[in-house]
């Protein structure tokens, strides 16, 4: 069993917006955990892009204002709102979810903003 599955990725033009979804199987609790997004387009490094712990939430400098993570508890998922989204944020995003000794990832859902 998949223990993290990212969804909502795809081609959008800039300006435009989407909802990444990162849904956990029954063995992983998000709401105990701490839950990141990161982000790594071609030839760059990984970007850790937004973080949530409990009721905390942060973000890059350069999401800040644009993007807002949440989680629904009921759903056990974590989503990732993207708003006014630009070239620059074109990448492969992924979810990972920790807690104790825990460390899970996503496979990545790919995010594609056109000029």
């Amino acid at each position: 069993q998949v223990p993290l599955v990212e969804s909502g990725g795809g081609y959008v033009q800039a300006g435009g917006s989407l909802r990444l979804s990162c849904a956990a199987s029954d063995f992983v609790i998000l709401s105990v955990s701490v839950v990141r997004w990161y982000r790594q387009a071609p030839g760059n490094e990984r970007e850790l892009v937004a973080v949530i712990d409990g009721d905390s939430t942060k973000y890059a400098e350069a999401v800040k204002g644009r993007f807002s993570i949440s989680r629904d508890n009921v759903e056990n998922t974590v989503y990732l709102q993207m708003n006014t989204l630009k070239p620059d944020d074109t990448a492969v995003y992924r979810c990972r979810s920790t807690y104790a000794d825990y460390d899970f990832w996503g496979q990545g859902t790919q995010v594609t903003v056109s000029s």
